[in-house]
């Protein structure tokens, strides 16, 4: 995968779960360098130019064996950023709600901006459009588990007693993200730090009487 600015988008493939395949590792060795390959082209060429050809010549691999795993360059780039996004998106904890929540709106504004794995998220989001099937994947792979994400600064600030238990936090998670996503898929405005730090502290006002 291409480099970011940010540094933490960058995918760690060696430490991810093995893929079905031989004992010594050759298997994931190959299926990390597929998907490497895959949003790399992605970025590069664009969705509709992106080949399984392209792919398997990309990653030294035989096209027969991309197609043992996947069954479309639609199944390698949804496999491809989910484990770029598990690997990135998850908030940090410094017992700081206002600190942690501006970190990490500030962090998801710059993935889906600025890195590789972002592209690859709207070209999936406007090919899920007309694919109901990658439509229920996007929304089970992804974007569930990043709500849990999302709403991770809430919960540890109700658990150590920072934030009122009867917070709304899945509303508070659609005012500070929302305006993001709609940023970066509808209007392509600018995602600024300034942008998402108003969004958080505009929230967290409402939720304290700050």
């Amino acid at each position: 995968m291409g480099a970011d600015a940010g540094g933490g988008t960058n995918r760690s493939r060696a430490t991810t779960a093995k893929h079905r395949g031989n004992r010594h590792g050759r298997s994931e060795e190959a299926r990390q360098s597929v998907l490497e390959a895959a949003d790399d082209l992605l970025v590069e060429v664009g969705h509709t130019r992106l080949t399984i050809e392209g792919i398997a010549e990309r990653a030294g691999v035989a096209k027969q064996t991309i197609y043992r795993w996947w069954p479309s360059k639609n199944d390698i780039l949804m496999d491809a950023f989910v484990q770029d996004a598990a690997e990135a998106l998850v908030p940090s904890d410094t017992e700081d709600l206002r600190r942690d929540l501006r970190t990490h709106a500030r962090k998801v504004a710059h993935f889906l901006t600025a890195s590789d794995a972002g592209a690859v998220f709207r070209a999936l989001t406007a090919q899920a459009q007309h694919d109901p099937a990658l439509a229920t994947r996007l929304r089970f792979e992804h974007l569930g588990k990043q709500r849990g994400y999302d709403r991770l600064p809430f919960e540890r600030a109700v658990a150590r007693g920072a934030l009122a238990p009867e917070a709304d936090i899945d509303f508070a998670v659609d005012q500070i993200m929302g305006p993001i996503y709609y940023r970066v898929l509808v209007t392509g405005q600018d995602v600024s730090q300034e942008f998402t730090d108003t969004l958080v502290d505009a929230v967290l006002d409402r939720l304290t009487g700050a």
